[in-house]
């Protein structure tokens, strides 16, 4: 591969695994922030990259793609140094299965309750309570599937880091910050995993990024 652009922001749930994906393979990447603020994101430069007008996309070569797992499945496939980020053998279906389960089940959760605790009072928004009653009582059934999952293998997929874990980070980085950790806690091998995934080197340049 070569040196990859990645467009995005620092702050946005679907950009850092993205970050974090080409930090775990070890590879250079040249960062474009996109300042969504002021609409860039909508513009017809970025329109080029994404039509739907939303971070990241990412350059490589000729290569344009946007929406943040395919990007991530891209450079774990045809990046050959670094973390594996996927399943050897039969392994794969596993995989197959748990970045499914983070797409449908978790993210759709976790990206309610971060929206509401973390990102309205980041704007000076009101938090809605009813939607995160609602939201943490679905996390829990989450969370149950996990730990009982985790009973299993050491991460979701397998015994390796992969996507699956990976794309978790970003709403439990914001989470850990609010009441819904309590839900995490209280289940020793979700804690456990939360913990372990959470102090890759890869992941705190990913946070390093957003002190910068």
């Amino acid at each position: 591969m070569a040196v990859s652009k990645v467009h995005g922001a620092v702050f946005s749930t679907a950009s850092m695994p993205v970050f974090a994906c080409l930090y775990e393979k070890d590879l250079d990447f040249q960062f474009i922030p996109v300042n969504m603020g002021a609409g860039e994101h909508k513009s017809e430069t970025f329109l080029s990259l994404n039509p739907f007008g939303q971070v990241p996309a990412l350059e490589d070569g000729d290569q344009k793609l946007f929406e943040s797992r395919a990007i991530t499945q891209y450079i774990a496939e045809y990046a050959d140094k670094g973390t594996r980020l996927t399943c050897p053998g039969k392994a794969k279906a596993p995989l197959l299965v748990w970045k499914e389960v983070e797409a449908h089940h978790f993210d759709p959760v976790a990206s309610k309750l971060s929206w509401e605790l973390v990102i309205k009072p980041m704007f000076g928004q009101t938090t809605d309570p009813a939607v995160v009653e609602e939201n943490e009582a679905k996390l829990c059934k989450v969370l149950d599937i996990y730990e009982a999952r985790l009973a299993q293998s050491r991460y979701l997929a397998c015994d390796c880091f992969t996507l699956a874990d990976m794309h978790h980070l970003p709403n439990l980085h914001y989470l850990m910050g609010t009441p819904v950790k309590k839900l995490f806690d209280s289940r020793p091998r979700v804690s456990a995993w939360v913990a372990d995934i959470s102090s890759r080197p890869a992941w705190s340049k990913v946070i390093s990024m957003q002190k910068q």
